[in-house]
């Protein structure tokens, strides 16, 4: 396992000390992989509503095969 180092104030290190049966290190992992988790989950529901947002622009009968078909066809 790897180890990082935290600054924190004197006064929290005091309330902390205060409360020794509490595992710290696990209490930080589980914050870091809450906000790692989040932010994923941001970004994956920012992705989705780009991809709604460039959907919606498109015309009904938009079909993008018929257009990557006759790019692919123009280069030849």
């Amino acid at each position: 396992m790897t180890t990082i180092s935290v600054r924190i104030d004197p006064e929290l290190k005091k309330q902390m000390d205060k409360l020794k049966h509490l595992n710290w290190s696990e209490i930080i992992r589980n914050a870091i992989n809450k906000e790692i988790q989040n932010e994923t989950e941001t970004n994956l529901a920012k992705a989705v509503l780009l991809n709604e947002k460039i959907r919606k622009k498109a015309h009904e009968n938009f079909n993008s095969t018929d257009i990557i078909r006759r790019f692919r066809e123009e280069r030849h």
